[in-house]
Parts: structure tokens; C-alpha cells; sequence
């Protein structure tokens, strides 16, 4: 089944609708959203995205980021995502929102209208192994330590979206 992504303008106005390889092959804004799940020690969840995907693929990134569908809300994406890759139900609450773009390799860019979602999740995971190879809790300490030391085992948008979200918190 074709995806297609939201292309938008900076307002987030929206200017059509294309399908998504050919979005990040245009390197086109579009609607995205990210979700940051911590669990109740404040240490964050990553996946490691599965080796099956089109860019990407064994990198460690956020809980969840994809793009909301046409008619479809930020929030309620970002709960379809959560169910889809991690078969789990979170309470989210969006923190904000920022433009974005980066070379993901292989003629790919992401320039993404990003929303950014932030949730706690203490409870059992059913991974999509389609989506996702494996998660892991891990403090953001470690976190910062771990992509100073091997920036090449995250994807490049975790690496962005994350400095972003120190700066608000």
C-alpha cells in the first residue's frame, strides 16, 4: 500500500499531498510527529528501527516518529503509531513543534513540520518486528555519552529532534 505524506508550508498550511519516498527523495516539507516515552525513572525509551526498512534501518531512534495522514491529527497519528510499532496505548501530551531537515543517506532527506509528543509508559510492550528490532530504556545521560561515542548507531532526525527537546526542557 502507497503512503503519502502532508506537504505543508512553514505555516503548516497545507499544499497537497504526495507519496512519501518521493517526498524525502524531494527533500519536501511535510507533517511529521515524535514521540518521547520515559518510563517512571525518567530514563527514555529508544527503538532500534528494523533492518527491513527503506533508510535507516538498525539505527536507534525515539519511541515513535512518523507522519500523520491526511485528515488525521498530530496527536491521533501519534497514537496510531504507538499502537502499530510498540502495540501500546500512552497518554501524550504535545510539548511543541519545529522545522527540520536531514540527510538520512541514500538520496533521502527528512525536512519535516515536526510536533513533538512526550509520554510515560511503565507497562508490556508487543513489538511490530516489521517496525521495530528491539527497544530499550536508557538515561539521558548515557544517552548523550553513547552519541558522542557512536553518532553513526542513531538516526540522524533522534539526534536533532533530541538537542531540540533539551532546549525547551
Amino acid at each position: 500500500m502507497e503512503e503519502f505524506v502532508v506537504l505543508v508550508n512553514p505555516e503548516d498550511k497545507v499544499l497537497g499531498l504526495m507519496e512519501k519516498q518521493q517526498a524525502h527523495i524531494n527533500g519536501l516539507l511535510h507533517r511529521a510527529f515524535s514521540v518521547f516515552l520515559f518510563n517512571n525513572k525518567g530514563e527514555m525509551l529508544l527503538q532500534k528501527r528494523a533492518s527491513g526498512k527503506y533508510h535507516s534501518p538498525n539505527q536507534w531512534t525515539n519511541a515513535v516518529c512518523s507522519h500523520p495522514r491526511d485528515g488525521e491529527t498530530y496527536l491521533d497519528g501519534a497514537r496510531r503509531r504507538l499502537k502499530e510499532e510498540l502495540g501500546i496505548d500512552a497518554e501524550l501530551s504535545e510539548k511543541f513543534s519545529f522545522i527540520y531537515k536531514a540527510d538520512v543517506g541514500g538520496g533521502l532527506w527528512e525536512h519535516e513540520l515536526d510536533h513533538v509528543f512526550v509520554g510515560t509508559y511503565e507497562s508490556e510492550f508487543h513489538l511490530n518486528k516489521d517496525e521495530v528490532e528491539e527497544i530499550r530504556f536508557i538515561s539521558l545521560e548515557n544517552l548523550d555519552r553513547e552519541i558522542a561515542a557512536h553518532p553513526e548507531n542513531f538516526t540522524e532526525w533522534f539526534k536533532i529532534i533530541l538537542e531540540e527537546y533539551k532546549h525547551h526542557f
